[in-house]
């Protein structure tokens, strides 16, 4: 056996050209398809398209894109002159199963030969094409180029110049649909001296329906409309627009609301309509009553009014804005002709909207798995909803919430209970005395809310946290895509209670850490705005954006400065006693979404995040409060890092066993980016490769958080942002992952690798005479996450 191997190789050496050659030429026989083509045929590469004309061609790649686009079939798939899906075709052939019959199935492609392909017909449809574009007498010839056992189709257009439009003439008759016709005239999309083009014309059509629409002409449509063209000139065209004279009569006449009626519980069942009594309220018929809801709340919503011109704009914002309360599972609204005689021209309609309740109030408990990036255990939620609270449409959330945790990362072995109560009004419309701020141009009910709550939190052997929070604000959406937050009051307060000794004695070593526990009351307005396409689920690149502003403490500051108050030995101003934070924040998120393939339900896609943060704290303060501070690392962050691992700079603990280490490592500025290939595996099983960069930095030095040099000495930078080193001090970390698509639930496992420590070239021993660099302290090699939904 030893010699037979050595035989072998001896062979390979003496010839590797004739050996090696051989078996790569074979491979290509295989995968290239030729292998698989029947005897006398030929498979089909491909075809080319080209236009000649002896003039300028307008848009010439867009034309030529249309024509490309009628060419069938569509010759097999290659890579780089291979056709891999025909070998697992030819697996498959014959078969009816097996792992050949499944790699066909799965991966294989028939073989497309040029027998299939008929030229006539796609010339055909390439001269109509060539029509619709203002190209009225062209020629197309088709040519076949055999190669081997290959063929493909040269396509060649020869056209003159396009017809371009000399005159538009809009109908000119002294009729109201005529009359309506013409106003539309400044907004249309045909224009004088533009190439004539059907699919223009189309949209012209369309673009004048609309208009229509909004003008009362409820039984209009575009198909109604006719253009006439007089292409006899010299490469010029007048196209005149008319009106069908066989329309219906009802189609040509604008139409005027004549009763409109609110039925608030409508079921597919309710037959009793006519036994039912309105109650009359602005002139709408409103039923049932008003046991559930005020007739003020629904008409409020509601924006179609009797004695008004019908406007399909007002009808479909109706819709949206009924649905928008939340009160509702099914809206809808039906036109009926009313049995009253024409004035004027007008026709009349009857309206009825039909609303669908859900339950009036609801009770929902759920059991999570909480998965953060500090703590991770499970918790409860109970829920209470009541969708009219005050009979007016206001949505009143109580939730109760209980939790069990135990720290992550760094901060493994820390526990955490948390106990708390919280709730929230949602009343659907602007509280804005003596203002009536209605945005009556938005499809989307605009919100005040209120809320408030208390949170019990015990950190085992460290301390126990009272957290209160209240305040108001407002939400209003003008598009799909965009909306704004805007909460003039947010109070929140943090009191420590029961403190350990061991974290006493933390505070007292961290005097930084002291001032942002000290200066936990927030006296804050905030502002947040956001654009997002991810609604647009048939966009192919979709945007968001996030972009938020918050100050906190300079009313409170002003006014104490103001009345000379005193300072406490901190030099800093209080507020019923409680030192007060000062500071301003800006937040902002970019992502971008880009789906690789055409294919709309395809989840192959980048995914791209980048995020900035900054807080500066000022006058009474020189430190964020640390609910406000920014942390990084984690499932949801630089996966390759514990939570709260990393920074701020090149910072680390000097005792990495320590538990408490993770309070150190917070800042006021962060910088966060990630990039991520999403992949579909199989049904509900999605697949990842990702890459996560980031840091937190520190606004002002910290003295107890030294920084070092490579040489081991200190820098004096003590975490703070430098702009001439924060690039070189970025975490960065790789990995892949798998997820558990369910639709409404998504599970998470991401293994990530750490690529760049930010503190690598900080070479420094520990107190305990250890390689700092070496120690664990949360850093491994590779580290598993587990997460519920995407991290982003």
């Amino acid at each position: 056996m030893p010699s037979t191997t050595h035989t072998v190789i001896a062979i390979a050496k003496k010839a590797p050209q004739w050996w090696l050659g051989g078996f790569f030429v074979l491979l290509l026989a295989g995968c290239s398809g030729t292998k698989f083509i029947p005897e006398g045929s030929k498979l089909y590469t491909g075809s080319t398209v080209a236009i000649k004309s002896e003039s300028a061609i307008p848009n010439e790649s867009v034309l030529t894109t249309e024509l490309e686009s009628v060419i069938t079939p569509k010759p097999n798939s290659s890579i780089l002159g291979l056709r891999p899906k025909l070998y697992f075709w030819h697996m498959g052939e014959g078969k009816t199963k097996g792992l050949g019959k499944w790699l066909a199935d799965k991966y294989g492609e028939e073989p497309v030969l040029l027998s299939a392909v008929d030229t006539n017909n796609v010339k055909g449809l390439m001269t109509n094409r060539l029509y619709n574009n203002g190209y009225f007498k062209p020629a197309v010839s088709s040519k076949v180029k055999v190669k081997d056992n290959t063929a493909s189709i040269d396509y060649v257009a020869a056209v003159g110049k396009p017809y371009l439009i000399k005159e538009i003439h809009f109908p000119d008759r002294d009729t109201l649909i005529d009359r309506a016709i013409r106003a539309t005239e400044p907004n249309s999309l045909l224009k004088v001296g533009d190439p004539y083009n059907l699919q223009t014309m189309i949209n012209e059509r369309v673009r004048i329906d609309a208009a229509l629409k909004n003008q009362g002409y409820y039984y209009f449509n575009p198909d109604y409309i006719l253009f006439q063209v007089d292409s006899t000139l010299d490469n010029e065209a007048n196209v005149y627009l008319k009106i069908k004279g066989t329309i219906p009569p009802q189609a040509a006449k604008p139409y005027v609301l004549n009763r409109v009626t609110l039925d608030t519980d409508y079921t597919l069942s309710d037959t009793t309509e006519g036994a039912k009594e309105p109650v009359m309220f602005r002139g709408y018929r409103y039923f049932p009553d008003e046991k559930v809801f005020k007739a003020k709340a629904i008409t409020n919503a509601t924006f179609i009014y009797p004695d008004s011109i019908y406007r399909r704009r007002r009808s479909d914002q109706t819709l949206s804005r009924l649905m928008s309360l939340g009160t509702f599972k099914f809206v809808d609204i039906r036109y009926r002709a009313a049995n009253q005689p024409d004035s004027g021209g007008y026709g009349h309609l009857n309206s009825l909207v039909r609303m669908t309740q859900v339950p009036k109030k609801s009770l929902r408990a759920e059991v999570q798995m909480n998965v953060s990036n500090i703590f991770t255990g499970p918790g409860i939620v109970l829920q209470f909803r009541n969708r009219s609270a005050l009979r007016g449409a206001e949505q009143l959330l109580i939730n109760a919430r209980a939790s069990f945790e135990t720290g992550n990362g760094i901060q493994s072995g820390v526990t955490s209970t948390t106990i708390g109560v919280d709730g929230q009004l949602l009343v659907p419309r602007l509280i804005t005395p003596p203002f009536d701020i209605r945005l009556r141009n938005s499809d989307f009910q605009p919100r005040t809310f209120f809320n408030a709550g208390y949170k019990y939190v015990l950190r085992t052997n460290f301390f126990q946290q009272d957290v209160f929070n209240l305040g108001y604000g407002y939400s209003w959406k003008t598009k799909v895509t965009n909306e704004q937050q805007l909460q003039p009051i947010n109070v929140e307060y943090l009191r420590l209670a029961n403190t350990d000794a061991a974290f006493d004695s933390l505070l007292r070593e961290r005097p930084f850490l002291a001032n942002s526990f000290r200066q936990q009351f927030v006296l804050g307005s905030s502002y947040t705005y956001t654009y997002n396409q991810q609604v647009l689920e048939q966009r192919r690149n979709q945007i968001y954006f996030s972009g938020g502003v918050e100050l906190a403490g300079n009313l409170a500051y002003l006014l104490q400065s103001t009345k000379g108050a005193p300072q406490n030995e901190q030099g800093n101003y209080e507020l019923f006693g409680q030192e007060f934070s000062q500071y301003t924040k800006v937040n902002l998120e970019f992502r971008d979404y880009f789906r690789v393939s055409p294919d709309a339900t395809s989840g192959n896609r980048f995914a791209t995040r980048l995020l900035i943060g900054v807080g500066v704290p000022y006058k009474n303060s020189n430190v964020l409060p640390y609910l406000k501070q920014y942390g990084i690392g984690g499932p949801n962050s630089v996966r390759a890092f514990a939570a709260r691992g990393i920074g701020p700079g090149t910072y680390r603990s000097q005792d990495p066993e320590d538990v408490t280490s993770f309070y150190d490592q917070v800042g006021d500025m962060r910088l966060e980016a990630n990039i991520e290939y999403r992949h579909d595996l199989f049904p509900y099983v999605k697949g990842a490769l990702f890459v996560d960069a980031g840091n937190i930095w520190l606004i002002n030095a910290d003295a107890d958080r030294p920084t070092f040099d490579a040489n081991g000495q200190p820098d004096g930078k003590n975490g703070q942002f430098k702009f001439n080193s924060f690039f070189r001090e970025l975490a960065v970390g790789a990995g892949a992952g798998i997820r558990i698509d369910v639709q409404f639930f998504v599970i998470r496992f991401d293994a990530a690798y750490p690529l760049i420590y930010p503190f690598e070239n900080s070479a420094f021993q520990t107190p305990n005479g250890d390689d700092y660099n070496k120690l664990d302290s949360g850093f491994k090699a590779v580290r598993l996450n587990i997460g519920i939904g995407y991290p982003f």
